[in-house]
């Protein structure tokens, strides 16, 4: 069951609950506001791919509100986006309430996040540069989408230098991201990165973003340096022989 309700605090914004478990916040009126922290750090991450105003071409695991695909369009105008959604009818009851703006090329498209090779257009198999995977709808992620095997076939959407980010919600035992960041750096990807607030990494409730690339300089560096100033804060980047430590504790 989906709940579509008006902010009463945000003039324009609405809140988007599945089953009872809030999924999104959507500002029609300013669609780069981003409400929830670990949806602006992955907005900072979207900021850094490429310069500013670039068109994209983008893989959204789980709809939601679709926020991310809105943002995109807002700040990337053009940029081709792709929406998998495993639960039919989602996206459509969303865009009868909160419909996209005329001319963004958003494609929405009902099916299981692991099987997002087949059902993506074949020139968009190796060559996206975001690949967004937020399948949290209440319940533990199911385990398949979490696993070597899933994280390997999104590793194959993605251009060279394209970027992957996971949505890991952490209720206050860090191991399940810890595990997951372990797997990413065993999955083949040259360089991976965390993203969360300072009170994650020790045991408090949140989300953790892990983003990834298949090449080694594109989540290092200046880009890494920008990623920690953009927060929110206190905000906590770790990658390298940081996220490494972090990822497998002795």
């Amino acid at each position: 069951m989906i709940a579509i309700e008006p902010d009463e605090f945000v003039a324009g914004a609405y809140t988007v609950s599945v089953n009872g478990h809030l999924q999104s916040h959507v500002n029609l009126a300013d669609p780069a506001d981003l409400f929830f922290d670990y949806v602006r750090r992955m907005g900072a991450v979207l900021d850094a791919v490429a310069d500013p105003g670039q068109p994209l071409t983008a893989v959204h695991l789980g709809a939601g509100g679709l926020t991310l695909p809105r943002y995109l369009e807002a700040t990337r105008p053009g940029s081709r986006q792709y929406v998998i959604e495993h639960r039919p009818g989602l996206v459509a009851e969303v865009l009868a309430r909160l419909p996209l703006p005329a001319g963004a090329r958003v494609t929405p498209m009902t099916g299981d996040a692991g099987s997002a090779a087949t059902l993506l257009p074949a020139d968009v198999v190796g060559a996206a540069d975001v690949v967004v995977s937020d399948t949290y709808s209440g319940s533990p992620t199911a385990a398949r989408l979490r696993s070597p095997g899933y994280y390997g076939s999104l590793r194959s959407l993605l251009a060279p230098r394209g970027v992957l980010l996971v949505n890991v919600p952490v209720d206050g035992d860090p191991r399940p991201a810890r595990e997951q960041a372990a797997i990413l750096e065993d999955a083949g990807f040259g360089s991976v990165a965390l993203l969360t607030a300072s009170d994650v990494l020790g045991g408090g409730e949140g989300n953790v973003v892990l983003a990834a690339s298949p090449s080694p300089d594109v989540l290092a560096g200046d880009r890494l340096a920008r990623l920690r100033a953009a927060g929110p804060h206190p905000a906590a980047v770790l990658a390298g022989g940081e996220l490494r430590a972090w990822a497998r504790p002795a």
